[in-house]
């Protein structure tokens, strides 16, 4: 898995408040020597990138989590994982504890 990159996907209304997440997963990735692109999007966004791109996991903000049954449908057809990110370590913006999640659900997957 070092050589893979792991693509993981934050939705959130607008795009903003994962913004800050992203960049702190991102950087507890890097420092823990874990190669994975994180991307952070509005749903409308998320919508078109999803149709011509593939993600490893997608997490829903939890502003977001209406959205999750929408989001099933979407994703049914395909391999990827689907959460809604836990509101504590959204709060606390906790990108290690996030990041943990989603790694997890790539390697349930596998």
């Amino acid at each position: 898995m070092e050589d893979e990159k792991i693509r993981i996907l934050l939705v959130c209304s607008a795009g903003m408040s994962t913004s800050l997440l992203m960049k702190k997963m991102q950087n507890s990735a890097r420092d823990r020597g874990i190669n994975a692109e994180v991307m952070a999007m509005s749903s409308t966004e998320a919508d078109k990138f999803l149709a011509k791109e593939h993600v490893d996991v997608l997490l829903l903000g939890p502003q977001v989590r209406y959205m999750k049954k929408k989001y099933e449908k979407t994703l049914a057809k395909t391999d990827i994982p689907l959460a809604v990110i836990d509101m504590k370590d959204y709060g606390k913006m906790n990108g290690e504890k996030v990041l943990d999640a989603a790694l997890q659900l790539v390697n349930a997957g596998k």
